[in-house]
């Protein structure tokens, strides 16, 4: 193969995001459309990355359980769908893995339209303390406006409760229309 530099360009980006990926312990990187064959790919890899740490189970399903949570959020959610008959969400998905954590990060295109009720949803998660989550959910499930897409926000209420941990995110704003919408979930690997 004759090295152009459009190949070179291409290779000296594979490298520098392998690097990227190293300097941030990133062990599983996706981007694209999100289904249900990606979501049981994505666990049994997770799975057996843990088994090989000796992460303890409650560890294990802790992640599981949040991995689901993030990857039907995008399906259900995302805006990034080129064919719009398309009933997948599209985004990226990332798991990286510290001493004492994991981090599942996900990222996908909302409208703008949207970002400040999603704000305000995440905002009004993260004051709440373990009661206050507890409680919030047991609203949300009672009283809360479920759509056509899904849930009112219990996603989001449910990662809070099962990490015991702040929801971290942010909105970049693409153009007059769209955001992407990005969300952490952080989940401690010592055992409680």
């Amino acid at each position: 193969m004759a090295n152009t530099k459009e190949h070179k360009e291409s290779l000296d980006f594979v490298y520098d995001f392998y690097v990227k990926m190293k300097r941030n312990n990133i062990n599983l990187a996706y981007e694209g459309e999100i289904t249900h064959q990606i979501t049981k790919a994505f666990t049994s890899l997770a799975e057996t990355n843990m088994a090989r740490e000796e992460d303890p189970s409650s560890v294990q399903k802790k992640v599981f359980h949040v991995m689901v949570e993030c990857l039907q959020n995008i399906s259900k959610h995302s805006e990034g769908n080129a064919n719009e008959s398309a009933k997948d969400g599209r985004g990226i998905f990332m798991v990286s893995k510290a001493a004492t954590e994991y981090n599942v990060t996900t990222g996908n295109i909302i409208k703008n339209a949207n970002v400040e009720k999603l704000r305000s949803i995440l905002e009004n998660v993260n004051k709440q303390d373990k009661d206050g989550l507890n409680k919030l959910y047991k609203q949300q499930m009672r009283e809360g406006s479920i759509s056509d897409r899904g849930g009112a926000g219990l996603g989001f209420i449910d990662i809070a409760r099962k990490t015991g941990q702040k929801l971290l995110y942010s909105f970049l704003t693409i153009d007059s229309v769209n955001s992407f919408f990005v969300l952490t979930s952080t989940i401690s690997r010592i055992k409680e």
